[in-house]
C-alpha cells in the first residue's frame, strides 16, 4: 500500500545513529513512512571504514548517491570508485558492499525501493560495529531486512580485512 500522505524529515527530526571513527546512521524513512514504497537513510563513514560487508536483497533496489568524499562499491564481481556527485544503482540479487576509500571519509545516501522496515536493522549494525553485540546475531535477520551475506574473497582481499 503506497502513502498518501508527504514525509518531511527535518535535520532535527531524524535520528542519528552513532557508529565508530566518526561515522552514523541518519535514519531519514522507512517502509512504514512511505507506504512501503522506499526506505532512505544517509550514511556517514569515517576513513577507510567499511560501510557494509557484502550482501545482496532478494525484493529491493538499492540506490547509492555520494554526496562527499569517495567510496569503494563491491558490484557483483568488480569494484568501482564512485566520487561525490556520483551514483550507483544496484538491482535485486546483485551482491554488493562499500566502504570509504583509504585515507577519506565519505557522506552517502541510500534508498531502497520499494521499502522494507530496516531502522532495526541499522541500529543493531551500530552494536555490532561498537562492540555490543555478536556479527552472527544479524545472520538470524537476513530475510526480515532483505539483507543476504554472502562471502566475497576480492572484497576481503581489497579492503584488507577493514
Amino acid at each position: 500500500m503506497r502513502s498518501l500522505h508527504p514525509l518531511v524529515v527535518t535535520p532535527e527530526t531524524a535520528e542519528v545513529v552513532e557508529l565508530p571513527a566518526g561515522g552514523a546512521f541518519t535514519l531519514l524513512a522507512d517502509a512504514n513512512h512511505t507506504g512501503g514504497a522506499l526506505g532512505a537513510n544517509r550514511l556517514r563513514v569515517g576513513p577507510g571504514r567499511d560501510g557494509a560487508k557484502p550482501h545482496y536483497h532478494g525484493l529491493s533496489t538499492e540506490l547509492f548517491y555520494v554526496v562527499d568524499g569517495a567510496m569503494e562499491f563491491l558490484l557483483g564481481d568488480r569494484v568501482e570508485t564512485v566520487a561525490a556527485g556520483g551514483l550507483v544503482v544496484v538491482p535485486p540479487r546483485l551482491p554488493h558492499a562499500f566502504g570509504a576509500v583509504s585515507g577519506t571519509g565519505a557522506d552517502l545516501l541510500a534508498v531502497l525501493t520499494p521499502g522494507v522496515e530496516r531502522f532495526g536493522y541499522f541500529r543493531r549494525l551500530a552494536r555490532v560495529q561498537h562492540g555490543l553485540e555478536p556479527f552472527d546475531g544479524l545472520r538470524s535477520e537476513q530475510d526480515r531486512y532483505d539483507v543476504h551475506f554472502v562471502d566475497a574473497e576480492r572484497w576481503s582481499s581489497l579492503r584488507g580485512g577493514r
